[in-house]
């Protein structure tokens, strides 16, 4: 049951880059719709509790989660799904893993930075060799990926919440206790993203209202992550939600018909691979 629910959050998460049309803009328009009307709806049926100053942070987190998502779309425009999703992969597990160390007091033994840090540059070996290109002028250039890094922020903001919230604002809480305000978060961060880039016809476009599917989905994988951290624990539900990355990447590649060369594909799989090796090594810094 426990690899079951992992499963479904991979799925889930996975299925995203796959699922959103069109523009960047219309697809976190859509996104923050279904995320929000999907944690409604479970909200509704489980009744959680309410307690102010989790609301609150949870909030801050989902309205930061909207910057990183939003510099993936923008992404996947420039370097293509299939180049992007590596980069991120990787950027957000070494962003996290520092803010862990740094913050939360992971890996507090010498061994365990030892480890931690082989891993981490396992994943940035995996993030360089995945956005090389055969062409000089390759989309994957240096400002694509600066862009990609600097946006990410939003995602380690946002991946960081449930360890502030647990550990310094409400020991007690359960990750349905701010799912909730967590997408209420991300679809006030959407409305205000369309409302400054006045962009607030995307709300009349049909591709709009298909994106609410990868809304729903990313809710949905939300509440099984958080069911998998239950039942494998944080360290094997982070490791196994990576594995999203490779469905999403391959499935760029052989549904979304990005072009790949022979090398690029070797490059692109050699450094998933590693990116994926770094989570799974990371585990083990303890």
């Amino acid at each position: 049951m426990a690899l079951l629910i992992a499963f479904i959050n991979i799925v889930a998460w996975g299925l995203i880059p796959l699922t959103v049309r069109k523009s960047p803009t219309s697809q976190i328009a859509g996104m923050g719709i279904g995320s929000f009307v999907t944690a409604l709806a479970i909200y509704l049926f489980t009744f959680p509790q309410f307690e102010l100053t989790t609301w609150v942070a949870a909030f801050i987190a989902g309205a930061f989660w909207t910057i990183g998502q939003m510099g993936q779309f923008i992404s996947f425009k420039q370097i293509g799904v299939s180049g992007t999703i590596p980069l991120s992969a990787g950027f957000q597990l070494v962003g996290n893993s520092l803010i862990g160390v740094l913050i939360f007091g992971e890996w507090p033994t010498e061994s365990a930075k030892v480890i931690g840090f082989i891993a981490l540059v396992l994943v940035i070996v995996g993030i360089v060799l995945s956005s090389k290109s055969d062409n000089a002028d390759g989309h994957a250039n240096v400002n694509n990926v600066l862009f990609l890094l600097a946006t990410t922020i939003g995602f380690w903001i946002y991946s960081s919440s449930p360890k502030l919230i647990t550990k310094e604002i409400n020991p007690g809480v359960s990750g349905l206790d701010y799912l909730l305000p967590e997408m209420l978060g991300v679809l006030v961060g959407t409305v205000i993203y369309v409302l400054v880039t006045h962009s607030a016809n995307v709300y009349r476009e049909r591709a709009t209202y298909h994106n609410i599917l990868a809304g729903i989905e990313f809710s949905i994988g939300t509440l099984f992550y958080l069911f998998s951290v239950k039942h494998n624990g944080v360290t094997n539900a982070f490791i196994y939600s990576q594995m999203c990355s490779i469905l999403s990447t391959f499935g760029g590649i052989i549904f979304l018909h990005e072009q790949k060369s022979h090398r690029e594909m070797v490059y692109v799989t050699i450094g998933l691979l590693l990116i994926v090796g770094g989570s799974i090594m990371t585990g083990f810094a303890k």
